[in-house]
């Protein structure tokens, strides 16, 4: 059988090739699943999917047209999937419900400890030969407190991380991570997190339920030195009343490895086109703030370990077994 992956780097290509090497043939590429590209997918009745595609209902409905039976996403999360139309049309989809949490977990301290430092404009000064000091203070995170929406496999490593660094710990979730409160973590409300909290950490699922979790009024019960790291999903924060609060010249730095709407943006270059996105182009302008283009997972490691649970998604599918990454069908 061939398999049709869209949205396959560069880096992943030779990665998905190998993993699948002596038990079927993959065809890469590298443009996203969209309503423009999915015709492509006629004839394969596997298809994989990367983080970034749309597949909404007009999308799915064009895929099982042309023969499409599985879906393949190589990503933990699946907002991005009509998982309704998906059943309609019987689909089986998959996912990677896990990998590495230290790939994102590492990341999202290394944009904090970005914006912190000012290591960006360190660096491009330092380029020119230019070696002053001016604003380039930063601050010590021992003693300090950090904040963690979010305590699963993903929020557990950043708090290993803060707390190796002597900060006190603040969590907010359904339910404590035992590992966590061991560490010294005080679960509290989100309102006293966001004002307590000298650096706020994201790492909760996008659902409609966390959908702008970090709204204006939100975002103004935080200090006005705060950091803000959001390594996570893009539609966690109100990116707008973001910008708004920036203006107001608030927070120490914001380190942001996703963007509320980077489909079709992230993973691409753009760099000769112009900006038609306002508030990313806002976003960008500001020198305490920092966008990465959702590459926090993207470590050997983390990419091995989903490109092998794709694999098996695929053999467990052409097997008729569930596994815990099957979305699709639902469970009997």
């Amino acid at each position: 059988m061939e398999i049709l992956a869209f949205g396959v780097q560069s880096d992943e290509k030779p990665m998905l090739e190998a993993a699948f090497a002596g038990r079927h043939e993959v065809r890469c590429l590298d443009v996203f699943l969209t309503e423009d590209t999915a015709p492509i997918a006629a004839g394969y009745e596997v298809v994989s999917s990367s983080v970034n595609a749309d597949l909404d209902g007009r999308v799915l409905r064009i895929l099982a047209a042309g023969g499409t039976r599985m879906i393949a996403q190589r990503s933990t999360g699946f907002n991005n999937i009509d998982l309704d139309v998906a059943r309609r049309l019987g689909l089986t989809v998959s996912r990677v419900s896990y990998y590495s949490p230290y790939s994102v977990a590492e990341f999202a301290w290394t944009l904090a400890m970005t914006v912190n430092r000012r290591i960006v404009r360190a660096a491009t000064r330092t380029r020119d030969f230019d070696f002053r000091l001016d604003g380039l203070m930063g601050r010590d995170m021992h003693g300090r407190t950090a904040g963690v929406l979010g305590t699963g496999k993903i929020g557990e490593a950043f708090t290993r991380i803060a707390h190796g660094h002597g900060m006190k710990l603040l969590g907010w979730d359904l339910e404590p991570n035992p590992a966590c409160v061991e560490m010294g973590m005080r679960y509290v409300e989100k309102e006293e997190l966001l004002a307590s909290s000298d650096l706020i950490s994201l790492h909760v699922p996008l659902l409609e339920s966390t959908r702008h979790l970090l709204d204006a009024a939100a975002l103004r019960r935080m200090k006005d030195d705060a950091i803000l790291v959001n390594s996570s999903r893009g539609g966690l924060i109100d990116s707008e009343a973001l910008v708004a609060e920036l203006r107001a010249g608030r927070f120490t730095g914001v380190g942001l490895d996703v963007y509320e709407a980077e489909a079709g943006v992230f993973f691409v270059d753009r760099s000769l086109q112009t900006v038609e996105d306002d508030t990313l182009a806002r976003l960008m302008t500001f020198p305490n703030v920092v966008v990465t283009s959702h590459q926090a997972y993207y470590t050997t490691d983390a990419v091995s370990q989903i490109i092998d649970t794709t694999v098996a998604n695929v053999t467990d599918y052409l097997a008729g077994r569930r596994s815990e990454n099957t979305l699709l069908p639902d469970a009997p």
